[in-house]
């Protein structure tokens, strides 16, 4: 069977080392490379692709936000999230929002190459940890965590005012006006019934979301 991988990432090292895995494939028969939200959508609507490796955080557009465009416009479309953020930050949202797996970028190659197999067979790739992590949230969902009522961006905003981010640097980070993170930021406060950055920083430590 021919495989047509699509990367979509915004650091060139990282597509550049992932192709070179990926060639090694004897049944790869090309690697299509996207930088932004804009260009991923161009080139699934252009060409047909086996799957999707995905990264969360890119210039135009979230990545949760894109995944949820893929889905709606290819919902057969695998969709593997290969993240730099860990599994309990992440691997939750982006499983119920369609992704077919979650994985880290510290996995081997190896594990990568098992994950892609897996989504193109129309399976579900979970690390032990994370199946283990969702086999625990299902037992306690009536209990809903306060970060769990944010929506996709504020909880990606709020992860990085807990990781000590400014408003002007989170606005360079996910391409957004300072007014509209501050306008996010009043929501996440609202939502969580707290009053400072500081009660967000110790939330998110207490619940492990950030390092």
């Amino acid at each position: 069977m021919s495989v047509k991988i699509l990367i979509v990432d915004n650091h060139p090292i990282f597509r550049h080392g992932l192709k070179q895995i990926l060639a090694l494939e004897p049944d790869v028969v090309a690697v299509g490379e996207a930088v932004n939200a804009r260009n991923v959508l161009e080139l699934v609507r252009k060409e047909r692709w086996a799957v999707v490796v995905l990264d969360i955080t890119m210039p135009g557009g979230s990545g949760l936000d894109v995944l949820k465009q893929l889905k709606h416009e290819r919902p057969k479309l695998p969709v593997l999230v290969l993240s730099a953020h860990p599994e309990d930050q992440f691997a939750v949202r982006v499983l119920k929002a369609g992704a077919a797996g979650y994985m880290t970028k510290e996995a081997a190659p190896e594990e990568l190459i098992k994950a892609i197999r897996k989504v193109l067979r129309g399976g579900k790739y979970l690390s032990e940890s994370l199946a283990e992590k969702l086999a625990f949230n299902l037992e306690t969902d009536s209990v809903k965590l306060l970060h769990e009522t944010l929506s996709d961006r504020e909880y990606q905003v709020m992860l990085m005012i807990a990781s000590g981010k400014t408003a002007t640097q989170i606005s360079q980070k996910l391409y957004l006006s300072v007014k509209t993170i501050s306008t996010h930021r009043t929501r996440i406060l609202e939502k969580m019934g707290m009053k400072s950055n500081a009660e967000i920083m110790c939330y998110a430590m207490q619940n492990r979301l950030v390092d």
